[in-house]
């Protein structure tokens, strides 16, 4: 039966090769927009780690992705919140989101107060010197191959870079929050204020604080986002369970008499089952390899070319999606599967 099998697929180069192909394009497409959707909520929470904020106060309901909000606090208000019990350093921020090329916020900030919740590390250069003057972290350096002084377009203005930092302090650009208010025509305003407090004794509330502002990007905190992921890897599922009962059901149909001859040899109905799911089994493993490979390939390419961008492939996500392609590829194969074993040999003999 495993000569069988494997003769099967052999003769029919062309069609096993597209019908490995599918289950390959079905795990791709599930671990890619997992990898895709996952990485940009990981990403998020990776990129605020290092700002060194106990805190956070929020004049609007913004959200916890993108940080955004209309600068409508007075930054004046940072003298008021630093005379609050246990406040060491507060920092007034302004954030604005950017679509371009890419999707990011650009914070503007006051580079004191921002640098004494958690000291910046430069790999290049230093503070800002002059109102025009950039800070970019090393990722949005290496992606777009920039150096201290290449000028740079943020917010319709031509920017300087005058220091390039390492990662992880809740944007990949800054820019000084005066010069920021001027180009948004709305001076001495901040959307957001970061605090670090002192106290040993409120190190339990401190973690507390954080972890319920990283709690807020979770899935199940983020409206649409499983929705959204459910409803791609429902179509994911589709398209590989379509191609597989396409492609079997064809090769039932095409192989009538060779099932002809198997049940007058002793053939039971499992037997023929059996053969079908098999053949379909081989194909969904090589297609599941050749998905799983070129997952992780896409994630090498994308990381050459693209270094911000998040693309967080997970063992987790590789099980359940082999487990989806191979239970789907089974199902899709089943009726076929059924059918063949339903068949008259006397009338799969006689069938030209």
């Amino acid at each position: 039966m495993n000569k069988l099998i494997v003769g099967n697929l052999v003769h029919r180069p062309l069609r096993s090769v597209i019908t490995a192909l599918a289950v390959a394009i079905e795990i791709i497409m599930i671990l890619s927009i997992a990898a895709i959707m996952y990485g940009i909520l990981n990403g998020s929470r990776t990129q605020n780690t290092g700002i060194g904020w106990d805190m956070m106060a929020r004049p609007g309901a913004a959200s916890s992705i993108m940080s955004t909000g209309s600068a409508s606090a007075p930054v004046a208000i940072a003298g008021r919140l630093a005379t609050l019990p246990h406040v060491k350093v507060v920092s007034p921020v302004n954030v604005k989101l950017t679509i371009g090329a890419d999707v990011q916020n650009i914070f503007g900030i006051d580079f004191a107060s921002y640098d004494a919740l958690r000291p910046f590390v430069f790999d290049s250069g230093g503070p800002f010197k002059q109102p025009f003057d950039l800070i970019i972290d090393d990722l949005e350096a290496a992606s777009k191959h920039l150096k201290i002084g290449d000028p740079v377009k943020v917010l319709d203005h031509t920017f300087y870079i005058c220091g390039i930092v390492e990662p992880g302090k809740g944007a990949r650009k800054f820019i000084p929050l005066d010069t920021m208010d001027q180009l948004d025509g709305n001076p001495g305003k901040a959307a957001e204020f970061f605090l670090r407090t002192d106290d040993a004794s409120t190190d339990d509330a401190k973690k507390a604080i954080q972890q319920q502002f990283l709690a807020g990007l979770t899935p199940a905190k983020i409206p649409a986002f499983n929705i959204g992921l459910r409803v791609v890897i429902g179509i994911a599922i589709i398209i590989g369970f379509m191609a597989i009962f396409q492609s079997m059901y064809t090769a039932v149909m095409e192989r009538t008499r060779e099932i002809g001859i198997l049940k007058s040899m002793g053939a039971g109905r499992f037997d023929i089952v059996s053969v079908v799911l098999r053949e379909t089994g081989l194909l969904a493993l090589v297609g599941v390899i050749l998905g799983v490979a070129a997952t992780y390939l896409l994630k090498s390419f994308l990381h050459r070319v693209q270094p911000t961008m998040a693309f967080s492939v997970t063992p987790t996500w590789v099980a359940l999606g082999v487990s989806i392609a191979l239970l789907g590829s089974l199902l899709g194969a089943l009726y076929p599967a059924l059918k063949a074993a339903r068949k008259d040999p006397i009338d799969a003999l006689s069938y030209e």
